[in-house]
């Protein structure tokens, strides 16, 4: 059985087999975490995965995950004792200004540059809001790429910005059709595959000395600065999606609906 969208999910959630397939999403407003879990321990099959739609909402969640892709010296900040441990790191490492990201917010909204991390301790250490944050040294020099990738579709561009250190379209940012190369891509598709991702929008960073990290990866994103628009890009995920759920439910010998 084939169930697509929550709606139909909802109807016909207890009905829900070993090998059935759900293609959608599960918004955080229903439990994301609670519906993931059961659906794996029932041995359905979600499209997106269930960890690229966890991946997707945490930031903090990404840098456990896909830490070998980041920059070197990312780390997860939860509480106030993981700055204390981080300040000697980054001491120890000659890292000077640091950025940090918040956990769940977009658009570059939650980004935030200091000036040294004894700078950012002695402003948010004591601040429970402030955790689980994504900490990293700030990078004075580097290539922003953002890459589309849905099926056989793979789109990049530059993102810069002239008046801040926030390369986001939504902050500021403009943009330069980007030519991807091979070795660029392959962190990409590693990346996706680490994550379960069946189409992604990546965002990467390229050192001046070449060598590519991964910043953040979403299973959406605008595509203002693409050459595809989004009502195209859609239609592609959404072919991505169901040929998955074919080749899934061609294993299985349950009628689909």
């Amino acid at each position: 059985m084939i169930i697509r969208g929550f709606k139909d999910l909802q109807a016909n959630y207890h009905r829900l087999r070993t090998g059935d397939v759900y293609l959608g999403r599960i918004h955080s407003a229903f439990f994301r975490q609670a519906f993931l879990v059961d659906l794996l321990q029932r041995g359905i099959h979600c499209l997106p995965s269930p960890i690229s739609q966890v991946l997707n909402s945490s930031k903090a969640a990404q840098a456990v995950v896909l830490k070998d892709w980041m920059l070197p010296l990312t780390r997860v900040i939860r509480r106030r004792h993981d700055l204390i441990d981080a300040g000697g790191e980054y001491a120890a490492a000659n890292v000077g200004p640091v950025v940090t990201k918040a956990d769940r917010m977009h658009c570059g909204h939650g980004v935030r540059r200091w000036i040294d991390l004894e700078s950012l301790y002695n402003t948010e250490a004591y601040s429970a809001g402030a955790y689980p944050m994504v900490l990293q040294p700030f990078v004075e020099r580097a290539v922003d790429v953002r890459v589309i990738i849905a099926g056989a579709t793979v789109e990049a561009y530059r993102r810069f910005n002239p008046n801040g250190f926030r390369m986001n379209m939504a902050a500021g940012g403009k943009s330069v059709p980007f030519d991807l190369s091979a070795a660029e891509q392959e962190v990409c598709r590693r990346a996706m595959a680490r994550g379960r991702f069946p189409y992604a929008h990546l965002d990467l960073l390229i050192l001046e000395e070449g060598t590519c990290h991964l910043s953040e990866i979403a299973l959406d994103g605008g595509t203002k600065g693409a050459r595809i628009d989004l009502k195209e890009l859609e239609r592609i995920k959404s072919e991505v999606l169901e040929q998955l759920a074919a080749e899934i439910a061609a294993t299985t010998t349950q009628p689909g609906i």
